[in-house]
């Protein structure tokens, strides 16, 4: 997990404990109704929607199209504000134990341009699913809380 400069000083005050995280979550759609997801490089609890955190000073919605560029390679449209979610399907705990409750604005928005590839550093892989799909999908829990949150995967 990459971190900012600002949660780097919190984490060196605060240690592991567990701190709430304004981010965003993208739902990509391409022109076959696909969504997009992604799997978190190091980690193997399914895929995920592609996000992460808002920085400071930045909206939401700049944090989205900046963490979807970042992490796949790809321009999206103008995102779209679907829902706010949190809760303890949101709560992470990373390898390294540091335990984050994240806040999440979920965004939808279509392929505007650019070349997928991921980044490596965050995203190990990228792949495209119909809605069909998700279902049976090895979601990870946070994604697949949100997608049912949203109405694009079944309860």
């Amino acid at each position: 997990m990459v971190i900012s400069s600002h949660l780097a000083r919190l984490r060196a005050m605060i240690g592991h404990e567990l701190i709430q995280l304004p981010s965003v979550s993208v739902i990509v759609v391409d022109d076959r109704a696909r969504l997009l997801l992604v799997r978190h490089a190091g980690h193997r609890d399914g895929w995920a929607v592609p996000g992460g955190a808002v920085d400071i000073g930045e909206s939401p919605a700049q944090a989205a199209v900046r963490e979807i560029r970042e992490e796949t390679g790809f321009q999206i449209g103008r995102p779209r504000l679907l829902d706010v979610l949190g809760g303890a399907d949101y709560e992470v705990t990373y390898a390294n134990g540091d335990r984050v409750a994240y806040v999440t604005a979920v965004y939808q928005a279509g392929i505007a341009g650019g070349t997928p590839v991921p980044d490596r550093e965050e995203i190990s892989e990228l792949g495209w699913f119909t809605p069909r799909e998700l279902p049976g999908t090895e979601l990870n829990r946070f994604a697949r809380a949100l997608l049912r949150a949203t109405g694009h995967l079944a309860t």
